[in-house]
């Protein structure tokens, strides 16, 4: 085959492949730091095991949400750090686009703050937040300095949220603390139990098999002092 016939192959091969639209994608920035991207891996990772058996939520990092009056990508779009969206179907998304959402905006956002971002999300990202997504549970956070606040949606308009003696902040959108853990943020169950990752989860569990082994050991230890034989029990 010469080049030139090689070259026509390739070009009815990719005829037939249909590309969508470049504007259903997300359309955000890198992250600043490798903190941010850390941190949001940790809250997604964390809440989608936790939720593991549940399908009637959606959570993502870094994502646009298109929100136009005139239902155009091209205009009105921010793209939160951290979201969480209850009462829709667990799938995946190029972007959450709220007019092919039934209308549904964030229950919950998490913006990491950084020399760049923090006026923005201290200001204006809060003011949208709560006038037009009307998102009930709004949080920031800082991985460096380790600043934490909140607000919750009353009245449509945000009151801040009151940390426990702890430190932690209550999500009444997730049913969950908030807080922080060696330096990152992490979630907590109602009755303030850190919630784990797979990993801790599984380390959590080998370690509860060796404690079971070590007492079984000693229990033996103890019988053969006694003269009695524990494979025979």
């Amino acid at each position: 085959m010469t080049i030139a016939q090689e070259l026509a192959s390739q070009e009815n091969i990719h005829s037939d492949v249909i590309f969508p639209p470049g504007d259903l994608y997300s359309d955000e920035p890198p992250l600043e730091t490798e903190l941010h991207l850390r941190q949001i891996i940790l809250l997604l990772t964390c809440l989608e095991w936790l939720w593991r058996d549940r399908n009637d939520f959606y959570a993502a990092g870094n994502l646009t949400i298109y929100y136009s009056p005139r239902q155009l990508k091209s205009e009105y779009f921010r793209g939160p750090d951290f979201f969480v969206v209850l009462g829709c179907e667990r799938k995946t998304r190029k972007s959450w686009v709220v007019w092919e959402e039934d209308g549904k905006y964030p229950n919950f956002i998490l913006e990491i703050l950084s020399d760049s971002t923090a006026k923005t999300d201290r200001n204006l990202k809060k003011e949208i937040y709560q006038n037009t997504f009307r998102t009930f549970d709004y949080l920031w956070f800082d991985p460096y300095t380790l600043e934490f606040a909140g607000f919750h949606l009353v009245d449509g308009e945000y009151q801040p949220l009151q940390p426990d003696e702890q430190g932690y902040l209550w999500s009444q959108q997730l049913g969950l603390y908030l807080g922080v853990h060696q330096g990152l943020l992490r979630f907590f169950t109602a009755d303030r139990q850190l919630v784990p990752t797979p990993e801790e989860t599984a380390d959590q569990r080998q370690q509860r098999i060796e404690q079971v082994e070590q007492k079984a050991e000693r229990l033996a230890a103890k019988l053969r002092e006694l003269n009695i034989d524990p494979d025979t029990i």
